[in-house]
């Protein structure tokens, strides 16, 4: 199973934990990790409508907290009971974007409204909501951050608050269309922490979806998390396609340059004779390869060839199951690749090195042993 958050109406705690328990996830299971806080904190989860869209409402009730924690605090409480290891990393993202922001060691900062009985109910029942959904990957659209201003601890912050984008730094994100304060830092911290893949909705068959309430209602925009979740689609398999153009190659070196591309893991690399600018003769060279293999085939070519820039891109592949037997040809062996579609046996071919050693061996030529060898084939 895997997720999908769409937040362009931003993010935060009591959205993600109406998002969980509006996409089927039950509120004991929140509420029996936050117990485990030992602070009296109650979940209570109702409907409500947001721009005409029923939702979600999880309200987080809890004793007073007049205690400022540090991350020293926090991170000891945590260790004290066992809630999900995720909330100990969510924590210490945010410390870390505070020690950045107000530039003082993590241990010493002090988390305020993020240090309140709410946080730590939002950030404990998140991270067991998700771990009880047991998703094998969770994505997430772009995210609205706000504008604006908003009143902090200290005064009035700007919006995006800095802790925000220290949070996401290096992620998607955008204002949205409420100027006002979209994105906590409760949320981003969250998102940081429990979001594997950014983008659009991927590929999948929805099975659930979640849609969690922020606490207003603004006109501008419908202030919910959705959370969608079901079964990633069957995609093919992505190779990346390197390409670049040449011509002030000696063409005498190209056999070798394909050779030395299919030794570092290309599963494929062909020259295609093309006429340049001015009327220069070329070729383009094409690279077939997997993604880990990339940086390696890459290098390849720009220590063989005189490149000195190439085209890449992903496209889909699909590819036939195979398999290799064996046949004997006087005795000598040659290998015999099949690809089968549907169970079934569609093209079978020997190895051409097999049969031009097993030639030389026979001293017969190659193209008698090659048909030798298709007349033994028996695709297995």
């Amino acid at each position: 199973m895997i997720g999908w958050l769409d937040a362009q109406a931003g993010a935060s705690g009591d959205m993600l934990l109406g998002a969980l328990v509006d996409a089927g996830v039950p509120l004991a299971v929140l509420q029996g990790a936050v117990d485990q806080l030992g602070l009296g904190i109650t979940l209570q989860a109702g409907t409500v409508t947001r721009a005409g869209l029923g939702a979600t409402k999880v309200d987080v009730h809890a004793p007073t907290d007049t205690v400022s924690r540090t991350w020293a605090d926090v991170r000891a409480l945590l260790h004290e009971v066992t809630a999900p290891a995720a909330a100990l990393d969510v924590f210490a993202r945010l410390a870390a974007a505070e020690a950045a922001v107000h530039r003082v060691p993590a241990d010493e900062v002090h988390f305020h409204e993020v240090g309140a009985h709410d946080a730590l109910a939002d950030v404990v029942g998140v991270t067991a909501g998700f771990a009880h959904l047991g998703l094998t990957a969770l994505h997430c659209s772009p995210v609205a951050l706000g504008s604006g201003t908003a009143r902090g601890a200290h005064g009035p912050v700007p919006v995006p608050a800095p802790a925000v984008l220290a949070l996401l730094q290096g992620k998607p994100v955008q204002a949205g269309g409420s100027p006002q304060e979209s994105t906590t830092p409760t949320g981003a911290a969250l998102l940081a922490g429990l979001v594997t893949d950014w983008g659009l909705l991927p590929a999948m068959t929805v099975d659930r979806v979640g849609t969690g309430a922020g606490a207003r209602d603004p006109a501008e925009v419908a202030n919910v998390l959705r959370l969608v979740v079901g079964t990633a689609a069957q995609q093919p398999a992505a190779a990346v396609l390197l390409e670049t153009n040449v011509d002030d190659l000696d063409p005498r070196l190209w056999p070798q340059v394909l050779s030395a591309l299919l030794a570092a893991g290309a599963s494929d690399a062909w020259l295609t004779p093309i006429l340049m600018k001015k009327g220069r003769p070329a070729h383009t060279l094409a690279v077939l390869c997997s993604a880990p293999v990339a940086p390696a085939v890459r290098a390849v070519v720009f220590r063989e060839t005189s490149s000195i820039g190439l085209r890449e891109s992903r496209v889909g592949k699909h590819a036939l199951d195979r398999t290799e037997s064996t046949v004997e040809v006087d005795g000598q062996p040659v290998r015999v690749k099949t690809a089968w579609l549907d169970g079934q046996p569609v093209n079978s071919n020997p190895e051409w090195d097999d049969v031009v050693a097993a030639a030389t061996a026979l001293g017969r030529p190659a193209k008698q042993v090659l048909a030798a060898a298709i007349a033994r084939i028996t695709p297995r």
